[in-house]
């Protein structure tokens, strides 16, 4: 592996350590969290820097974790993780109907995102 990537592999696997530990989980609590389609030994090489996370375990880990996107476990973004209590509105969030949802939105004074732009 080149030495720059040698480099952003390691750096990417202590992301991935740092925001597993904040939440005081073991790597086996991690895999779990992914159904177990991640095994603790893989975890652990991604956190070591032996091997590189890919697209699709990054988007495995990061639902697990809850607060974090792919990309920005993958170093292309960094955009902090969320507190808890940003996630605890979001699951608040999703937990409402449509009805709940626009309502909530109006009393933030958030406007309707413009999904025919994207």
């Amino acid at each position: 592996m080149e030495p720059e990537f040698t480099s952003l592999t390691r750096r990417i696997g202590s992301r991935l350590r740092a925001e597993r530990q904040r939440r005081g989980w073991s790597l086996s609590e991690l895999s779990a969290r992914t159904a177990d389609q991640l095994s603790k030994s893989r975890i652990s090489n991604y956190e070591q820097g032996i091997r590189r996370m890919g697209l699709e375990a990054a988007h495995q880990i990061a639902a697990a974790l809850e607060t974090v996107s792919p990309a920005w476990l993958l170093l292309l973004d960094e955009c902090n993780p969320l507190s808890d209590d940003e996630l605890r509105l979001l699951r608040g969030f999703r937990a409402l109907d449509e009805n709940g949802q626009r309502q909530l939105l109006e009393m933030a004074q958030v406007p309707p995102s413009d999904e025919s732009s994207t």
